[in-house]
């Protein structure tokens, strides 16, 4: 996969870190995308400190225009696109009682919308260089079985997996692929502020909160972000291939299908 080219957006930390990282292991430029330039850089330096290729790129994957700027800049920067991975994403704690619209916009136009501005903007870009990619979708397990507590996430999760389906079946003819990766209970800042909301409006501790998600998973450990990285990997690299329209849960086994 040397010389191939993937977009990763909410690179600065956590799984979309873990992604890039991974990506750059096995020979891809990697361009990282977030709304911080100081996190994405920390993370630009330490892989090419370990002898990959990266370039950080500011960008609000809520504002369709920003989204497709950045996959602007990569082609701009490396000459070629191939891969990009939807992945940047916010969780918080919903109660179905205290949903507003206020977070219904605040999460609806970062994971759905930025979901649909990033497959639009590799799509066209695609097309232009006249071959076919790869379109990976952050879905979780929460957007295949429902979370209570995470009205707004979990359904903002379903809405990916089924625009993951659907666009999959349209671009299917050009040969491009689209999946989605569904990660479970990962070590990541978000999750752990998750445990702690639901936590707290149980009077509860953070690891009760923890457990409330984690109690089911079959392995009996909470996932690296690592773990998640070496499915996008996958479904990144040539041997996916023959795959498209699918979700690759990455849960430890907490739910069977």
């Amino acid at each position: 996969m040397a010389n191939k080219v993937a977009l990763v957006t909410g690179a600065g930390q956590g799984i979309g870190e873990a992604i890039a990282k991974r990506l750059a292991k096995d020979g891809f430029s990697v361009v990282l995308v977030a709304r911080h330039m100081d996190k994405l850089q920390e993370v630009a330096d330490e892989i090419k400190k370990n002898g990959g290729e990266a370039f950080p790129v500011t960008a609000d994957v809520s504002k369709r225009e920003e989204v497709f700027a950045a996959v602007q800049k990569a082609v701009d920067q490396y000459g070629d696109f191939n891969v990009i991975v939807n992945n940047a994403g916010v969780a918080p704690t919903t109660p179905i009682d205290t949903v507003t619209k206020d977070d219904l916009d605040y999460v609806y136009t970062i994971n759905v919308y930025g979901t649909i501005w990033g497959i639009q903007a590799a799509h066209e870009m695609f097309k232009k260089l006249g071959h076919p990619g790869k379109i990976i979708n952050a879905t979780s397990q929460a957007g295949v079985v429902g979370n209570p507590n995470l009205t707004v996430y979990s359904s903002s999760k379903f809405a990916i997996r089924g625009i993951t389906q659907v666009v999959a079946r349209e671009l299917a003819e050009e040969g491009t692929t689209v999946n989605a990766f569904a990660p479970g209970i990962v070590k990541t800042p978000m999750m752990y502020d998750i445990a702690h909301k639901v936590g707290q409006n149980a009077g509860k501790s953070d690891e009760w909160g923890m457990q409330t998600f984690a109690k089911d998973i079959a392995l009996k450990r909470l996932s690296e972000p690592e773990d998640v990285a070496n499915a996008v990997a996958f479904l990144a690299g040539p041997d996916s291939d023959y795959i498209t329209g699918q979700t690759l849960e990455v849960d430890g086994g907490m739910q069977f299908h």
